[in-house]
Order: structure tokens, then sequence, then C-alpha cells
């Protein structure tokens, strides 16, 4: 079971009560490829403006600059454990920016709502411990990304 907290802290972007059902499926889709459906699991969520996440990767990151999402896992790297003991997991906070999520989703030319759920699920994996320091694990995160999207029927259309 996953407790989603969502906060939509920004009003340049209208966000929807059906964009928000989907961003949970998201999560909870990532959770259940990467084998986590036996515990319960909380993530907290806040959608920003481009001026409030600079901000934010400023103060973290050391990067002044604009960015799509940022990822703050409460472990450092959860898909290791094994021995997973606890029922309950705070997996931390994923934060980010509808502006940026507008402007990419122009990008790629794909929906607002793809990316959106991309972003959710591309932090939720940094939550369990994946990063895409190496071309190798970029490629592998990419490929993850792809499926857990492709079983929701979430396309690039």
């Amino acid at each position: 079971m996953l407790k989603f907290q969502t906060e939509n802290e920004q009003d340049k972007v209208q966000i929807s009560d059906t964009l928000i059902e989907l961003l949970i499926k998201s999560a909870e889709e990532t959770l259940r490829f990467e084998g986590f459906q036996e515990v319960t699991a909380e993530v907290d969520l806040s959608i920003i403006d481009n001026v409030g996440i600079q901000a934010i990767n400023k103060e973290h990151r050391e990067k002044d600059q604009v960015t799509d999402v940022l990822s703050f896992p409460q472990y450092e790297n959860l898909k290791d454990l094994e021995e997973l003991e606890e029922e309950y997991l705070y997996l931390g906070d994923i934060v980010i920016s509808a502006e940026k999520a507008v402007e990419q989703a122009a990008l790629y030319a794909h929906s607002f709502e793809r990316e959106m759920c991309f972003l959710v699920v591309h932090s939720m994996l940094h939550l369990l411990g994946y990063d895409h320091l190496t071309p190798s694990d970029e490629a592998y995160m990419k490929e993850l990304q792809e499926t857990i999207l492709d079983n929701l029927g979430i396309t690039r259309a």
C-alpha cells in the first residue's frame, strides 16, 4: 500500500485530480515492479514552479539552475535491502517543477501527463536506490522507466 501525499504549491500550471490519480498509480506501479507490494510505503510529492525548484536545487545540490525533478531518499540504497523487515517505510520526498514538465513535454513531443508520470517513476526509482551516474546505470534506469510506464499504458503520444 502506498501513502502518497501531494501538495500543489504553484499556480502556473493546472493540476487536475485525474493527473494526481495517475501520479499515484505511477508510484504504485514502480513499487509493485520493484517488489515492494507487501510494504506500506509513504512518499511526499511537492509540485512547485521553476523559481521554487531552482532555490531548492541551489540549497541542496549547490546548483543554481532550474531542474525538472529532485528526489530526496530516506534510505541510501533501499533496493539492496534483501532482508527488509519493516512493514512501513517512509521512502522520501519528490519535488517536481510543473513549469519545467510543461517545457519538457513540448520538447519531447508527448503529453504533460506522461511527462509528470515519467518524473514520478524516475524519482521513485531514485528513492529505491537507483541512480544514473554511469552510462550503463542510465541506460538501465531508462529501460525500467519505460517498462513501468508501458505497464500503465502511458504512451509517448
